[in-house]
């Protein structure tokens, strides 16, 4: 395991909320940090220069689905998960673990691992700590995340209990391998405990006495109410050490990554910029907005007025609106950048805010007028 100052620099700090830098071997990632989601190798809809013009410092990808298409032997003869999607900047992957979870009708668990039944063709085939560490190692990640079991809600105490410690053992047997093949990639560890204060505390304690390179909080947004994913990060942010980066699995909305940085936590992924583009919503300062809105049929205004993103750069509310409901592509292309260049300049403004000392103010004249104006777009 390296040392902190070999894998994460803290620069400021405001009230909970954090800025720091992550240094990995394709490059330093900023933090607070948003990782657009390219599960199978490619972030829905746009290219790896266009993610450069959006100034993404880093992507996500997924163990699970690589293994599955077009499988390992193929994206190590093209030279590395880097090099096969043409990205040269940090990538974190997925162990696929959150699959234990989501794909639970395909597979059968034991203390091993997980045996899946692949959702594109039915073969069957086996992922554990060790073997999910060895494919991570193999698609070239930047940061690998232990593979772990994570249970869905609501989930008793006695049955988290129980959880926890097969995800430890699993912990343990990923940090060895991690030993084993040497460190050429950083390698967090994964606190679960549901809704339970004991268990995260438990958690991040037992996952810290193995050592690794950053910790997450996983199991959230498994089907809990709001409150309850926030009790989980309030849960575990006081046993999460400060001189390692800290991420939040698979969250959230846009107010949702606010409240989450102002409770310390540093990166975050999520799929919902591109996929709500592709049912026609935009984010915005007022909450999200639906493109079929019939005022936009002859607005000649950007998606967002002062954006200035690609497509608020050069296109009307009149043309996406076309786009979407002639379903052209180039409709969910352009709001898929628009959303992701909301999810990424957020988290930028808000590092700028924490930099400067002005988290507290920045903080509350976004969420006050993100949630008004999610408030006023439910009525």
């Amino acid at each position: 395991m390296r040392s902190a100052g070999e894998v994460f620099r803290l620069e400021k700090t405001d009230g909970l909320a954090r800025a720091g830098t992550l240094k990995t071997a394709h490059g330093e990632v900023p933090t607070p940090v948003f990782m657009p989601v390219g599960t199978q190798a490619s972030v829905k809809g746009v290219s790896p220069d266009e993610l450069i013009e959006l100034k993404a410092p880093i992507i996500l990808g997924n163990t699970y689905h690589l293994v599955v298409r077009p499988g390992l032997e193929v994206i190590r003869q093209m030279g590395g998960l880097h090099r096969f999607m043409g990205w040269n900047g940090p990538i974190l992957t997925d162990s696929g673990g959150f699959q234990v979870f989501s794909l639970a009708k395909i597979r059968e668990m034991t203390e091993e691992g997980v045996v899946f039944s692949s959702h594109v063709d039915g073969k069957k085939f086996f992922l554990g700590p060790k073997e999910a560490i060895q494919a991570q190692d193999s698609l070239g990640s930047d940061v690998m995340m232990a593979f772990d079991e994570c249970p869905p809600w609501p989930c008793e105490h006695d049955r988290m209990a129980e959880s926890l410690k097969r995800t430890h053992r699993w912990a343990l047997i990923c940090r060895e391998e991690q030993d084993r093949i040497g460190h050429r990639n950083l390698l967090f560890g994964i606190g679960q405990g549901g809704d339970h204060a004991d268990l995260r505390e438990k958690s991040l304690t037992e996952l810290q006495e193995i050592g690794f390179d950053g910790y997450a909080v996983g199991g959230v947004s498994v089907g809990e109410p709001e409150n309850l994913m926030m009790k989980a990060i309030d849960d575990s942010e006081p046993w999460l050490p400060r001189d390692r980066p800290r991420y939040v699995m698979g969250l959230g909305h846009p107010d949702q990554i606010v409240r989450m940085i102002g409770k310390g936590m540093d990166m975050f992924d999520c799929v919902l910029p591109t996929r709500v583009a592709r049912n026609g919503t935009a984010c915005t300062l007022e909450g999200p907005v639906s493109a079929r809105k019939p005022t936009w049929t002859r607005d000649e205004n950007p998606i967002v007025k002062g954006c200035t993103c690609y497509a608020c750069s050069r296109f009307s509310r009149a043309y996406v609106q076309h786009l979407i409901k002639a379903e052209e592509l180039l409709g969910l292309r352009l709001i898929s950048l628009h959303n992701l260049h909301f999810y990424l300049e957020t988290v930028r403004q808000a590092r700028t805010a924490i930099l400067e000392g002005r988290w507290a103010g920045w903080s509350a004249e976004f969420l006050g007028r993100y949630q008004r104006g999610r408030k006023e777009q439910d009525q």
